[in-house]
């Protein structure tokens, strides 16, 4: 089968094109031929060694330093050090074409999504393996996963729209979760653009949360008829317009030097909550606004068990729509890559094998 084969971290040369053996589904997993692989920050990160504690910058400008110097990483992926050279891909669209003798038959056939966040040891467990980043993943013609992780939808939607949903929203609807998200409480969303952030206003918005949106200003409009309350532009001083203490919830995947006014933002009892650093993993705030106004940090990674049923049930309802930005054959990964990286776009891109 035709693949992309990710050789080490480094700039695009490491993304090969090339013919590898397909995979063997064992007898609990099954073989999905993929129609769809969306692209995400994640694959670009974990390309770049984005995770280890050596990189201090955010993804634009450790993408320009590995394209000049690669630099190899022992702790540069999600769980310390990633297994060179394999198939990246976190976000799968496909259909089950051969299942393994203790795997569910009833699966044969259909259209799945993947959850490529994986609990080997239970939900009570944080540990996890990442499809795509722990072992071979969705940039690839075939791709076998456990079956219990293969997820049957039943919708109108095109293979590309479904492929945008894995891990964007996966991640966004982990966020609020994990958060406890309710009713009428007002969140606020940076980097609203994104796949994450544009999935998170969705899903927020589902139930039932007033949303104040972050982004430039030549994706506003795009970002307002999501359901924004407000949308802001990024450059803005959010408390002199907001008013410190006027937030209960701040989903933020971008921190970097911005980070430290949103604790100000939040009122008494209010939380923050992160899986991501786009804009720089190194921050500086005043941790006295923590523990004076009691507020609640959340790191997020692990889903939770909830998480991509309620995905599921979503699209099958229509209460969430898909952001295609756009798509590209597989080959052109690079491609693809680059324009993600442009942050032109509102939602996601999505790799067609």
């Amino acid at each position: 089968m035709k693949a992309i084969v990710t050789l080490g971290n480094g700039g695009y040369d490491r993304l090969l094109h090339c013919d590898v053996l397909r995979p063997v589904p064992g007898p609990d997993e099954v073989l999905i031929r993929v129609l769809a692989a969306g692209v995400n920050n994640t694959e670009i990160n974990t390309r770049l060694g984005w995770y280890s504690s050596s990189v201090r910058t955010g993804t634009e400008d450790a993408a320009a330093a590995e394209q000049a110097a690669p630099t190899q990483k022992a702790d540069g992926g999600w769980n310390a050090a990633t297994p060179f050279p394999f198939i990246q891909g976190t976000d799968c669209c496909g259909v089950v074409i051969e299942a393994g003798r203790a795997a569910d038959r009833q699966l044969l056939g259909r259209r799945v999504l993947v959850r490529a966040c994986m609990r080997p040891d239970g939900f009570s467990s944080h540990e996890t393996i990442w499809m795509g980043s722990d072992f071979d993943g969705a940039f690839a013609e075939f791709v076998k996963v456990p079956a219990s992780e293969a997820f049957a939808v039943n919708c109108d939607w095109s293979d590309a729209e479904l492929a945008t949903i894995p891990c964007a929203y996966g991640t966004a609807e982990n966020m609020l979760h994990r958060a406890a998200l309710r009713a009428g409480e007002r969140v606020l969303v940076t980097g609203a653009s994104g796949g994450v952030g544009s999935a998170a206003i969705q899903l927020a918005r589902h139930r039932g949360a007033r949303v104040v949106a972050v982004t430039s200003h030549d994706k506003a409009e795009a970002v307002r008829q999501l359901g924004c309350e407000t949308v802001l532009d990024r450059s803005a001083d959010l408390p002199a317009v907001l008013g410190e203490g006027s937030i209960d919830l701040v989903v933020d995947n971008v921190a970097g030097p911005h980070f430290g006014v949103m604790p100000k933002l939040l009122r008494r009892g209010g939380r923050y909550v992160s899986s991501g650093a786009i804009g720089g993993p190194i921050v500086s705030f005043d941790i006295r606004d923590v523990y004076l106004k009691d507020l609640t940090l959340i790191g997020c990674t692990a889903w939770d068990e909830p998480v991509f049923p309620n995905l599921v049930s979503c699209i099958e309802a229509g209460a969430i729509r898909p952001l295609l930005a756009g798509t590209f054959p597989l080959a052109r990964i690079a491609d693809a890559q680059r324009e993600f990286l442009r942050k032109q776009h509102v939602g996601n891109f999505v790799l067609i094998p």
